[in-house]
């Protein structure tokens, strides 16, 4: 049998993904499951720890009660971008979905710099308020941080709801709350399911923010894995906790997918609605207060720790000042992470160009695959190659230092870059497969009808048409790549510290001022990063 050699070309992908990704989670698999044979007494030992258990209940809870936040926080904005047209619209829109491409170190920042027992909020109410190094910092942070997912794909989804519908409810008498139960709300049901699996997933799989703003006390899997292994160099234990946290992530991951299919079926209406302007009269009325009340509390918990960040970045001894900048830049300037500020820009340039090629030579095969091919067991493959998204960076650092600790690869650059790219990818993957679904099937067929052979057609139709999909994808890869924390630091030699590494031992040293100035120079090329995706005017999830 003679097989096509664009599906050879599938196999590089893949080869990479069996390398870099399964075979270390095999022998995680292998850590905690074999032990002169196969035996679950790790994973029980994990399960029947009181406090192991208290780690696993927590993280599922403080998941479910951020994504509830963060819908709380969300749904309102979405209704007033679907809904209303004002002026500054779409540099708001992109400003409140900065937080999304901010590493969360940054955002953990913000909130100690807001709300610890210096902060700036602590200071004008003049007490503690409790929120930082609590459960409700980290619900306060994963708000901050997922709050974007929920105001784009949900104002998109609502802006296609098709008028006529409203229109024919309304003509029967439905109004308000009982238009919006019985008509609105089932159709953009797909999106805030969708959105809310998504905030999910990344809250369970959340790292530095439990770190920094829970401590111990608080601690997600996530941290737990991370000091198993790091702390009690407790191998056994980790891999267990890495299994729990695996399995879960898969059931949670295979909802998302078929949430996302859903909200894709729902996006691809080319309804729009056109907002209505917001009128002065709106202003003035309950509706504008309540505008104003929400506005409020997104600038404090959303736009404020941003702020903080950068006020605190220009101040020294009481006064404005460049100076945190001068001495993170400068040579008599002795950082503790063993690289000066110039090395840690550069790595972390260099690791996210490095992420971009390679996400993007992984992700359109795949994407190709999964779009252009029918084949039985097309679902399970699907789960399988966005499994990744899954997995967590801690649990792919110990995947990593379990296989290749005695390989030439290990504390190599190559490793840093290899495991930004199982993280990275899989937003590329994403963003090019809802790009290719946008594109009407009959120009690929017109091109094969006219002689071109199958790969051809794609190269030179398809690909050019979802070109935008590969580009947000690759900012999107890129800007993983310089908020990644917890694999790099796992896997870093102190030469290949990158930005994110050094903030985050800024912080640990207590130097808020460094870590502030270093963190707006990262935040300036996150938003950097941002305003391209807007441009390009693609969504990636």
């Amino acid at each position: 049998m003679r097989v096509k050699p664009s599906k050879l070309f599938l196999l590089i992908p893949l080869a990479f993904l069996l390398v870099f990704f399964y075979v270390p989670l095999a022998s995680i698999l292998k850590t905690a499951l074999w032990e002169n044979g196969f035996t679950l007494r790790h994973i029980s030992a994990v399960l029947a720890n009181d406090y192991h258990r208290r780690v696993i209940v927590f993280t599922i809870g403080q998941a479910i009660a951020s994504t509830l936040l963060t819908l709380a926080l969300g749904l309102p904005g979405a209704y007033i971008f679907a809904r209303y047209d004002f002026p500054g619209k779409r540099v708001i829109k992109a400003v409140l979905t900065v937080p999304f491409v901010m590493p969360s170190v940054m955002v953990a920042l913000g909130y100690i710099l807001l709300f610890g027992k210096s902060g700036i909020i602590t200071g004008l109410i003049g007490r503690d308020p409790g929120i930082l190094y609590s459960w409700k910092g980290i619900l306060l942070a994963h708000a901050f941080y997922n709050f974007p997912i929920v105001i784009r794909m949900v104002s998109s989804l609502w802006q296609r709801i098709n008028p006529h519908y409203e229109e024919a409810a309304m003509a029967l008498g439905a109004r308000g709350w009982t238009l919006f139960r019985k008509v609105t709300l089932p159709m953009i049901s797909p999106a805030i399911f969708a959105s809310a699996m998504l905030t999910f997933v990344f809250c369970f799989l959340s790292f530095s923010i439990p770190l920094i703003i829970g401590g111990y006390r608080y601690a997600t899997i996530e941290v737990d894995i991370f000091t198993s292994i790091m702390v009690l160099l407790d191998f056994k234990t980790g891999s267990a906790l890495a299994i729990i946290q695996i399995l879960l992530s898969m059931g949670f991951m295979y909802l998302y997918l078929r949430a996302l299919d859903s909200y894709a079926k729902r996006e691809e209406q080319r309804v729009f609605r056109r907002p209505v302007p917001f009128t002065r009269r709106d202003w003035l009325s309950v509706k504008g207060l309540l505008v104003g009340v929400y506005s409020l509390i997104v600038f404090v918990f959303i736009v404020s720790p941003l702020l903080a960040v950068l006020y605190d970045s220009l101040r020294f001894s009481g006064q404005w000042s460049l100076e945190w900048y001068r001495r993170i830049f400068s040579t008599e300037y002795n950082p503790m992470f063993g690289a000066t500020t110039l090395d840690a820009i550069r790595n972390s340039l260099t690791f996210g160009l490095a992420t971009v090629v390679l996400s993007v030579l992984v992700a359109l095969p795949i994407a190709y695959a999964l779009h252009r091919w029918n084949f039985r067991g097309k679902r399970l493959f699907d789960v399988l190659v966005m499994l990744p998204l899954a997995s967590s960076a801690i649990t792919l650092g110990l995947g990593y230092i379990r296989v290749f600790h005695t390989t030439p690869l290990y504390f190599t650059a190559w490793i840093i870059i290899a495991a930004h790219t199982v993280i990275a990818y899989p937003f590329v993957l994403r963003a090019v497969s809802t790009s290719l679904k946008k594109i009407r099937p009959n120009l690929f067929e017109a091109a094969l009808s006219l002689g071109a052979r199958e790969w051809k057609a794609f190269l030179r139709v398809e690909l050019p048409l979802a070109l935008g999909g590969v580009i947000v994808g690759a900012i999107f890869a890129f800007a993983m790549s310089i908020a990644e924390l917890g694999a790099t630091y796992m896997l870093a030699k102190p030469e290949y510290t990158t930005m994110t590494v050094a903030i985050y031992k800024f912080l640990g040293a207590r130097q808020f001022g460094s870590a502030s100035a270093l963190a707006v120079l990262l935040m300036a090329v996150s938003t950097l990063a941002f305003m391209v995706i807007e441009r390009v005017g693609e969504e990636v999830w």
